[in-house]
């Protein structure tokens, strides 16, 4: 019997359900790593896999392994069942006119990923998103200018993390100015179905019915652009065809992909931003060591990306009967890659804990996925960030936590890492 396989037992204490082990995973994490690397976790009726080298084994055998896993449905369909008759109702009252559910680039495998992908690669490609930079550099700036005056302790992921990301991507799919505020209530609402916790019985009403809103909104805004082209997102989606199929995408799709695009374009950034502040706090040395160095930021962007993976797993279908690192799985199982453990793994990563300024290959974590599903959005988040740290750099200094508020805490969550909120102090540097 493989360790792997008998270390199942004594590690049978292990609850990654449990909200402190969500909030601190690094200690379970490692243990997985060292003793069950492939781990039946029983509270969540999920196979977890840890190590750097099988997480990318499993992402490159889409055959055995599928994108096309039902796990997070099945989790909202859970939700919905324990929820009190009359809510009952209520949700499914909501799903009338609903699009139903279709696979395109997260959840599909190759060849129907390939079909979609190759119509979206091409929006996030490096020469555009070089173009975008002054525009981001503005949006960066405006956020920077509406609280660097003020005195007292501010909450950066409200004024800062939070704003940032959601301007720029509501601005790359075309949404108006006017339709902002709506826009970033119901994509946040959005992306709190990926954290894979039961909110309160009105709570779920409340997203439903913003999530259908939305699901509206953006599909209207596809079809208004097909006959009124503007440069965003929307008009391309609009004007995208399947060739094999001679046909534009349907709305099904359409809702798929901008569903996948609102988080990954704005959640995961959030997110980093949030927890590179953070370790900017702890860490003040790197303050000054990285400020103007653009060449340090892009590095240190990416071991903030690597320490807190702001997606922490994702799921995998097993497709036939198969074995992984000597575990035996059946067809059926549901994987659950956790990204965060393996951004962690000693074997990968020396002094995994550590942010490493030197560190060879630093874009060599899982945090925007690999191969076929890497996520195409990454040189968009990475300006954002990049220009972000940089211009904060340069207008403040002295960075630190509010001694007025409690340390920040991530939300605990089983998929999406962020931070709530962030209150920190600072100094406004004197311009040249």
């Amino acid at each position: 019997m493989s360790a792997t396989v008998q270390n199942q037992t004594d590690l049978s204490n292990i609850q990654l359900s449990d909200p402190a082990t969500l909030i601190d995973p690094w200690e379970t994490y490692r243990r997985l790593r060292d003793e069950a690397p492939v781990f039946r976790a029983k509270d969540l009726g999920l196979t977890i896999v840890t190590r750097y080298d099988l997480i990318m084994e499993v992402i490159k055998d889409p055959e055995t392994y599928s994108n096309a896993s039902p796990f997070v449905g099945e989790v909202q369909i859970q939700g919905l069942l324990a929820a009190p008759p009359e809510i009952q109702k209520e949700l499914m009252a909501l799903q009338v006119d609903r699009q139903p559910p279709a696979n395109t680039l997260l959840t599909a495998d190759p060849p129907v990923h390939t079909r979609y992908r190759s119509q979206v690669s091409g929006l996030f490609s490096a020469g555009r998103v070089k173009k975008m930079q002054p525009y981001v550099d503005e949006i960066v700036g405006e956020a920077i200018d509406d609280f660097i005056d003020e005195d007292g302790p501010v909450d950066f992921a409200e004024r800062f993390a939070f704003p940032v990301p959601l301007r720029i991507i509501a601005d790359r799919l075309g949404v108006p100015p006017e339709d902002r505020e709506f826009f970033g209530a119901a994509a946040t609402a959005m992306a709190s179905l990926l954290r894979m916790k039961t909110p309160a019985p009105d709570e779920m009403v409340r997203q439903s019915m913003q999530n259908k809103e939305l699901e509206q909104y953006m599909i209207a805004l596809v079809e208004k652009r097909r006959s009124d082209p503007k440069d965003d997102l929307c008009s391309a989606l609009g004007a995208a065809r399947l060739e094999d199929e001679d046909r534009a995408f349907n709305a099904s799709e359409i809702w798929s992909i901008l569903g996948q695009f609102l988080v990954a374009g704005h959640e995961t950034t959030t997110s980093t931003f949030g927890f590179a502040m953070e370790l900017l706090c702890r860490n003040p040395g790197i303050q000054d060591q990285i400020r103007g160095d653009e060449k340090l930021i892009r590095t240190f962007v990416e071991e903030a990306l690597r320490l807190e993976a702001p997606v922490q797993g994702l799921p995998r279908l097993v497709t036939r009967d198969t074995e992984l690192a000597g575990v035996p799985l059946e067809k059926g199982e549901t994987l659950m890659l956790r990204y965060g453990a393996g951004n962690r793994d000693e074997r990968q990563f020396p002094n995994p804990d550590e942010i490493d300024l030197d560190r060879p290959h630093p874009g060599a974590h899982l945090s925007f996925g690999s191969g076929t599903h890497h996520c195409p959005g990454a040189p968009l988040s990475r300006q954002e960030l990049n220009r972000g740290i940089l211009a904060i750099l340069d207008r403040m200094e002295n960075f630190r936590l509010s001694s007025s508020h409690p340390a920040p805490k991530p939300e605990p969550s089983l998929i999406l890492r962020n931070l709530p909120e962030l209150w920190i102090e600072f100094d406004r540097r004197k311009q040249a």
